[in-house]
């Protein structure tokens, strides 16, 4: 059957149509996204404003006819932590499902951690041992870790990218202010560490999204015109090298480097910051780049209800 997945994301909405069937990899089959920037749509008070909102509801109706004229079944639809955590998120969803007809489900931040994790466990396989998973989106950090298909720990820190490019980097931050946000990081993903580390160090440590595999890429990766299966992986040390050049670089220069987006490029250092802290913290030396995320772990949970589904 042909599924969509429409995620809708703090930094961007995103549609993807796959081809699938029980007991085989979601193959895709088109892909259609925006950049809502959501995280940095919300006010003082925290809520999404009206400009955010009719982005949303735009972007929304427009992956409802690209589902529909890709052949769709089914659309799976939900949003993650820019409204999830937004003030007035239930009017924001009421405006979206009243202008579109689309009901977004609100995902939590320990259900973004565990889909996410599932599907990297089945990207990597069970030969991946005890795995740990990070991934930092635009306006949250996932953590989880485990040896089965459902992780021992999942859990979600507002620590995004766009979110701390917005609070942080508003003006460059001077050698203090930096050094206290890599001090506070640290603390904010130590306090739970132990809960994933408990059950033994991890096997195997994997990242997923757009931010990590920017930064890997940065730091000499395979691009991505060299396919999902090529290995990949940011290493501490080579971030580390670069780290200071980063910090120099102005925005607009940074997104010239390779694997970097113009509408991401302010993101690049607040995320360079995270994935550092998260290996520092863990002890973790390199973190194996993914290519399955949340979407496919929505679309393998969605897969294994549906046990009947064969081919043919």
């Amino acid at each position: 059957m042909r599924l969509g997945v429409l995620d809708i994301g703090s930094n961007t909405g995103h549609l993807l149509v796959v081809d699938a069937h029980g007991g085989a990899a979601p193959l895709p089959a088109s892909s259609y996204k925006q950049p809502l920037r959501l995280a940095e749509h919300l006010d003082n008070d925290g809520a999404v404003g009206p400009a955010g909102v009719d982005a949303l509801v735009e972007f929304t109706a427009q992956a409802v006819r690209v589902a529909e004229e890709r052949g769709c079944a089914e659309t799976l639809a939900f949003a993650t932590s820019a409204v999830r955590e937004s003030v007035n998120a239930e009017a924001v969803l009421a405006a979206v499902q009243e202008r579109t007809g689309v009901q977004l489900e609100v995902l939590s931040g320990a259900d973004e951690a565990r889909l996410t994790f599932l599907a990297v466990r089945r990207w990597f396989g069970w030969s991946a041992g005890r795995l740990a998973v990070f991934d930092i989106g635009g306006g949250s950090l996932e953590i989880a870790g485990g040896a089965d298909e459902a992780p021992d720990a999942a859990w979600s820190l507002p620590l995004g990218a766009a979110r701390l490019a917005r609070t942080h980097f508003g003006a460059a931050p001077d050698a203090d202010a930096l050094h206290a946000l890599r001090r506070d990081l640290r603390a904010d993903i130590a306090r739970n560490a132990g809960s994933l580390l408990r059950g033994g160090r991890p096997d195997r440590a994997a990242a997923t999204s757009k931010t990590f595999r920017s930064l890997a890429r940065i730091c000499g990766a395979a691009p991505a015109a060299d396919g999902p299966l090529v290995p990949r992986a940011l290493r501490l040390d080579d971030l580390r090298e670069r780290m200071d050049e980063l910090v120099r670089t102005a925005p607009a220069d940074l997104a010239e480097l390779p694997g970097v987006s113009p509408s991401r490029a302010h993101q690049i250092v607040p995320g360079a910051l995270v994935a550092e802290a998260c290996m520092d913290v863990f002890d973790l030396p390199e973190l194996e780049i993914c290519p399955w995320a949340l979407r496919e772990g929505v679309i393998l949970e969605r897969l294994d209800q549906m046990p009947h589904l064969t081919v043919g």
